[in-house]
């Protein structure tokens, strides 16, 4: 298996049962908050006070947050899988790397950084954010806002993921709902090449359930360290 690739896509239900809520479940913060306010380049421009009030209540959720068993079995998994593992994740949280894995692409950003607007620089953030901040950089005041990827933007490292998928053995999408692009369609690029093995560990069947060779269905903290042990064990 040295020479073997594996891309994980992860979504929020890995971080659910470290406390972290999940956006489109029925209790989801999309409940709650119209995304066109909160997640939108344009709701920033119409209220920014607003928009920083939401996500510096979310960052210091995730600066008191703790990895759980699915971050800590990944991590086991890069450290102790002869080939090469990569995770992709849509969640802005640190727990994968919390968790011990160091090969991870934060495709929607990341919390706990701050971009400026104007010039786009980039700094690790643990505090709230307001609109009298100044770049470190530019010194633009105003500018700051969290390093996220919101509706409308691209996400990051996209020519990354591409090339990873091209190449991977093995592809496993963990507990996501499937239904956010382009994320949502990785499985069917893996599926076309013909040659690699798709997965889905989750909570319950996503929208693409139908696209995966195999399904498993449960908590995350319970169906990845199973999975993870198997594969270590087995192979696929």
């Amino acid at each position: 298996m040295k020479d073997k690739r594996i891309v994980i896509l992860t979504g929020a239900g890995v971080s659910a049962e470290s406390g972290l809520g999940t956006f489109r479940d029925k209790d989801g913060l999309w409940t709650k908050y119209d995304l066109n306010d909160v997640a939108t380049p344009e709701g920033f421009a119409r209220n920014p006070e607003f928009v920083h009030n939401f996500y510096n209540q979310r960052r210091q959720n995730l600066v008191d947050a703790t990895p759980n068993a699915a971050h800590h079995a990944l991590g086991r998994l890069e450290s102790e899988f002869p080939g090469d593992v990569l995770v992709v994740t849509q969640n802005i949280d640190r727990l994968h790397e919390m968790g011990g894995s160091k090969n991870v692409l934060h495709m929607h950003g990341e919390m706990l950084k701050s971009r400026c607007d104007f010039c786009q620089h980039v700094i690790h953030w643990e505090g709230d954010l307001n609109l009298a901040m100044r770049c470190e950089q530019c010194g633009t005041a105003g500018a700051m806002r969290p390093h996220v990827v919101w509706f409308g933007e691209m996400p990051f490292y996209m020519d990354d993921i591409q090339h990873a998928l091209d190449l991977c053995d093995l592809f496993l999408s963990i507990g996501t709902s499937g239904n956010v692009y382009p994320a949502a369609g990785f499985v069917a690029q893996v599926r076309h090449r013909g040659t690699a093995h798709t997965v889905e560990l989750n909570l319950e069947p996503s929208e693409g359930s139908a696209l995966f060779h195999d399904s498993v269905l449960g908590p995350a903290t319970e169906v990845v360290p199973s999975y993870v042990d198997d594969l270590l064990a087995n192979g696929w």
